[in-house]
C-alpha cells in the first residue's frame, strides 16, 4: 500500500494553527527554568536546567514550557537527551497528544529547527513514544515544511522503526520509499536493514543486502560485518559466524578488535563465557590488545553466570595490562559482588570508582550499604553515606533515611 495511504492525520497538527494561550505564553526562560535566578541563564545552562527539570515533571503544558524556554536544539547532546527525556515522560502518562504539540510545533513555529536533521530526530523521537504513524507523516510532509528529503530522512525512517520494532514496515520502507522518491541508499541504510533483519530473526537474509550493496558499488564494512555477526549469534548459527569471517577477509576488511568485541559479548549474553574468554586469550596469544569494552563484556557475563571469582580476575588482569576499567565496568562488578555477598570487595571496588568521580546508582550503594551494615561494619558504612551525600546533595534526605535504619 502507497505510503500516503497509510499515515494517519493529526488532529494535533491542526491545534498549532491555533496556538493555546499556553503556547503563546511570553514568559521568560530564566523565569521557567529557574524562578529563583536574578540573572539570565546561559544556553549552557537552560539545556542542563531543562534535562533535570524534565525527569521528574509530569504536567505536560509544564514540560512543553520548559522544552520552550530552553530553545532546544538537536545539534547539542544534553538537548538531545532533554527531548528524549520529555517524550519519554509524556509517553508513560500517555500525554500522546502532547508529544505531538511538541515536535510538530517546533518545526512550524521554529525557523532554525526547519531542517532535515531536526525532522530525521522528530522521526526518531515518535518511535520512541509509539507513534511510528507520526513518524512517517513527517517524512511524507517534508515539502510541506520546506525540508529538503535526503538519504538522511530514509535512514532516520528506518531507524524510528527499528526503534518501534516495527520490522514489516521497515522492510516495506526499504523496498518503496527509494523509488517512490528517487533516493539512492548509502552504507548506513544497508547497515540499517541487515539490523533490522538481524533483530526480527532473519539474519540468512542479510547475504542478500551485501550482495545489494556490492552490485551498486558500496563496500560492506566491519560495522556491517560485525552487526551479521551479532545476528548469526543470536540465531546460534555458528556456521554463519566462520562464514561472514571469511568474507572479511576475502574482502579485506579487518577483523580486528571491534569484531573481536562483538563476538564476546554475543556468547556473554548467550552465557557462554567461557568460550568468549578463550577468544580473548587467541586475541593476546596474537599479539592483539583488548581494550576496556573487551573486559568489560566479559566481567558482565561471568557475573551473570555467577562466576564472581573469574571476573574479579578478569578485572585483576585487565589492570595489570594497563587497560583502565570505565564506568560502566566498575559499576558492574559493584551490583555483582553486592549480590553475591561479596560486600568488603564491592566496597573497595567503590571505593576505587568513587576516586575517579564515579558513583553507582543510589540502588547499587543502597544495597552496599546495608550489606556493610549486615556484616557488622556499620562504620564502613556511614562513612560511605557520608561521601555519598557530599557529592550528590540532591539525594540527601534519602540517604538520611537509610542512615536512621541502621544498627546503632
Amino acid at each position: 500500500m502507497a505510503l500516503l495511504t497509510r499515515i494517519r492525520s493529526s488532529a494535533s497538527l491542526l491545534r498549532h494553527l491555533n496556538p493555546s494561550p499556553q503556547i503563546r505564553s511570553l514568559k521568560s526562560a530564566s523565569s521557567i527554568l529557574s524562578p529563583d535566578s536574578k540573572t539570565p541563564l546561559t544556553s549552557k545552562q537552560k539545556s542542563k536546567t531543562a534535562l533535570s527539570l524534565l525527569k521528574t515533571e509530569k504536567d505536560p503544558n509544564r514540560i512543553l514550557e520548559i522544552c520552550r524556554a530552553a530553545s532546544l536544539t538537536p545539534d547539542c547532546h544534553i538537548d538531545r537527551l532533554a527531548f528524549s527525556a520529555a517524550v519519554q515522560n509524556l509517553t508513560e502518562n500517555k500525554h500522546f497528544s502532547a508529544v505531538t504539540d511538541l515536535l510538530d510545533g517546533f518545526i512550524e513555529n521554529r525557523p532554525d529547527l526547519k531542517t532535515e536533521r531536526f525532522a530525521a530526530h522528530a522521526m526518531v523521537l515518535y518511535a520512541q513514544a509509539n507513534m511510528l504513524d507520526h513518524s512517517l507523516r513527517i517524512f511524507s510532509d517534508l515539502e510541506k515544511f520546506e525540508i529538503q528529503r535526503t538519504v538522511k530522512s530514509l535512514n532516520a525512517l528506518l531507524f524510528a522503526c527499528l526503534v518501534a520494532k516495527d520490522y514489516k514496515e521497515a522492510k516495506r520502507v526499504y523496498i518503496e520509499i527509494p523509488k517512490m522518491y528517487r533516493i539512492e541508499p548509502d552504507l548506513e541504510t544497508y547497515d540499517r536493514m541487515i539490523k533490522v533483519f538481524c533483530e526480527s530473526g532473519s539474519a540468512s537474509s542479510s547475504y542478500s543486502i551485501v550482495a545489494e550493496m556490492e552490485r551498486k558499488g558500496t563496500k560492506p564494512t566491519s560495522s556491517t560485518f560485525g552487526l551479521m555477526i551479532a545476528g548469526f549469534y543470536r540465531e546460534d548459527k555458528k556456521e554463519d559466524v566462520g562464514k561472514v569471517l571469511a568474507m572479511m577477509k576475502e574482502r579485506g576488511v579487518s577483523v580486528g578488535v571491534s569484531t573481536h568485541n562483538i563476538r564476546i559479548q554475543s556468547l556473554c549474553k548467550r552465557k557462554r563465557s567461557g568460550e568468549a574468554k578463550a577468544l580473548l586469550d587467541g586475541m593476546l596469544s596474537s599479539g592483539m590488545k583488548p581494550n576496556a569494552v573487551t573486559y568489560g563484556h566479559l566481567i558482565h557475563g561471568f557475573c551473570n553466570e555467577g562466576e564472581f571469582d573469574e571476573a574479579k580476575k578478569l578485572f585483576k588482569a585487565m589492570v595489570n595490562r594497563g587497560c583502565k576499567p570505565d564506568s560502566e565496568c566498575y559499576f558492574t562488578l559493584v551490583y555483582y559482588l553486592c549480590k553475591s555477598g561479596d560486600f568488603e570487595v564491592a566496597l573497595s571496588v567503590c571505593k576505587e570508582s568513587m576516586e575517579k568521580n564515579w558513583v553507582p546508582s543510589f540502588g547499587i550503594m543502597k544495597s552496599l550499604v546495608n550489606g556493610l551494615a549486615k556484616d557488622s561494619k556499620v562504620e564502613e558504612a556511614k562513612e560511605l553515606i557520608a561521601q555519598v551525600k557530599e557529592k550528590f546533595t540532591r539525594n540527601v534526605e534519602l540517604w538520611n533515611e537509610v542512615e536512621a535504619a541502621l544498627p546503632q
